[in-house]
């Protein structure tokens, strides 16, 4: 692995034996703190999560879902925090909507996000579940000044979400966001977390927060019932590996996106991508390609695990990914639709500590703030729901109780049989882009988190353009244009490819100490010690 960082304006990566990184540097200090008080990696990744749903509001809320692939120091754990669809929707609920709407009542389905911390602390955890919420609950009782980003964020999501019920009452000062620096408290949000402390998240899913939702909803345009909210479950699940050069990519199953970014190395490593140099056009031009077509299949057939129709070892068989890969012209951009396998705004976060467990988390209110609503109490709920197909017959289609298909994903790399990287990259779409850029930086190029994150990306936006960052070499972007690519240079100060968080054992032994690296597109830091 290259120490050293060989990009330009990049950060200088973390060392350390415990070690957290997340999007917001005042978080990664309350799960460093958890470290120092006792705890292990999943309660200081809890910490940090907790205290995100205050300090970063633009991209998460106590109302969103979440996910996570833990290192136990033995094996790995999958867990999918991600809630359902109320009972109320029903195909015909939606009658006369050709797509689900964008924000809103109708975009919300039941946050996972709570029951999720509930099952980690239990689990995995070491500290008290209420002591993981002290930081948490100062910053919203006492304040915190608002970051730049963060404070850009909450600026541009006034026009659209200013009129959802909730919204301006919950995030805004006379009519305006708050600024970098200024001051930001909300006691409310404070008794919120205490109560979910107080109860171990009992009273958000069969006590009061979950009435106080339902009240909300029932009053201003929603369809929760208590039953909804009782009737969620957090699920274990076995990740889905899939090898690529000496590393495995583990990634959890459907309703996740995470098979996307393992098809497209798979097609990646059918078309002998590594024949081209790194950073080269015509390297970025093959990913580009295998990423539309990982796509084409993920939204055809990817959705609630209990109503896919096609198996994921179907999708992720090598033999097919060659077939897809067989599409591909080297030399110019192409179309692609489905392929027919045959049966046989989000947050992320990453900790590690000395005994060896490591955590790959990530929690999300989908965009943004997500759907604008704001129960009273600070419980801004996500639009996860919006992701649903209406088309008839759809793997993916819209039912009651059913999981839609989810953009968040968090991401671990195994070497053999031992941990190597817990990692991920925020952002919509971006997320299985950003893993298939992560993975080919660290397993081909050698680079260290800090470098693999500082690296220049590309994405494929949600209207599927090709767009590339400032910092992306003229001759690339020349060389995909020359190749058939419409390629849009996006400004430096873009926000649109995503912000990663990385861990990797420096060594390839646990007892040795970490690697970590925080993104620079963003307020976050990457601490140990």
């Amino acid at each position: 692995m290259l120490i050293s960082p060989p990009f330009g304006g990049g950060r200088a990566p973390v060392l350390a034996k415990n070690a957290v990184a997340s999007s917001q540097p005042l978080v990664t200090q309350a799960g460093i703190e958890a470290l120092q008080s006792g705890g292990n990696a999943v309660d200081a990744a809890l910490a940090t999560a907790i205290t995100l749903t205050v300090v970063e509001p633009t991209m998460n809320g106590l109302g969103g879902d979440g996910f996570a692939l833990i290192w136990d120091g033995k094996k790995l754990h999958g867990m999918n925090a991600s809630g359902r669809a109320p009972a109320a929707w029903t195909p015909e609920y939606f009658s006369g909507k050709t797509a689900m709407d964008l924000i809103g009542w109708n975009t919300v389905t039941v946050p996972g996000m709570v029951s999720g911390w509930i099952e980690l602390s239990r689990k995995f955890g070491k500290l008290p579940f209420a002591q993981l919420f002290k930081r948490a609950i100062d910053y919203a009782e006492n304040g915190f000044p608002v970051s730049p980003v963060i404070a850009r964020q909450w600026r541009e999501a006034i026009p659209i979400l200013k009129n959802e019920p909730g919204f301006s009452e919950s995030f805004l000062i006379d009519g305006k966001s708050p600024t970098a620096g200024q001051l930001w408290r909300y006691p409310a949000q404070a008794n919120t977390l205490r109560e979910i402390a107080n109860t171990e998240g009992e009273s958000f899913y069969t006590g009061k927060l979950a009435q106080s939702m339902v009240d909300f909803a029932q009053s201003t345009g929603g369809c929760f019932t208590m039953a909804d909210f009782a009737a969620n479950q957090t699920d274990w699940v076995e990740p889905l590996a899939f090898d690529y050069g000496d590393y495995t990519l583990h990634e959890i199953p459907p309703n996740g996106s995470g098979i996307v970014a393992q098809m497209a190395l798979g097609i990646l490593q059918a078309a002998n991508a590594k024949q081209y140099p790194a950073n080269s056009a015509k390297r970025i031009h093959l990913q580009v390609e295998a990423m539309r077509i990982a796509f084409a299949d993920a939204y055809a057939h990817v959705s609630d695990a209990s109503t896919m129709k096609v198996p994921t070892s179907a999708l992720l068989d090598r033999n097919y990914l060659a077939t897809r890969a067989a599409l591909i012209n080297h030399n110019q951009a192409g179309t692609y639709g489905a392929g027919d396998p045959h049966a046989g705004g989000t947050v992320y976060l990453c900790a590690a500590d000395e005994s060896g467990m490591m955590i790959s988390y990530i929690q999300s209110n989908f965009k943004g703030f997500g759907s604008g609503v704001v129960a009273p109490g600070g419980i801004a709920f996500h639009n996860r729901g919006m992701s649903f197909s209406l088309v008839d017959g759809h793997p993916n289609q819209v039912a009651p109780g059913k999981r839609p298909f989810h953009t968040i994903i968090p991401a671990f790399l195994t070497k053999g049989s031992q941990p190597a990287m817990a990692f991920g990259v925020m952002g919509g779409n971006m997320q299985p882009q950003g893993h298939l850029q992560f993975v080919m930086r660290f397993v081909d190029e050698y680079l260290n988190p800090q470098a693999c994150s500082d690296a220049p990306r590309w994405r494929i936006d949600d209207v599927g353009k090709l767009t590339v960052e400032a910092s992306m070499p003229t001759v690339v972007v020349d060389g995909l244009k020359a190749m058939g690519h419409e390629v849009t240079v996006m400004p430096a100060n873009s926000l649109d490819f995503g912000s990663a968080q990385a861990i990797a054992l420096l060594g390839e032994q646990t007892q040795d100490a970490y690697i970590a690296g925080s993104d620079h597109r963003r307020d976050g830091l990457a601490a140990g010690f």
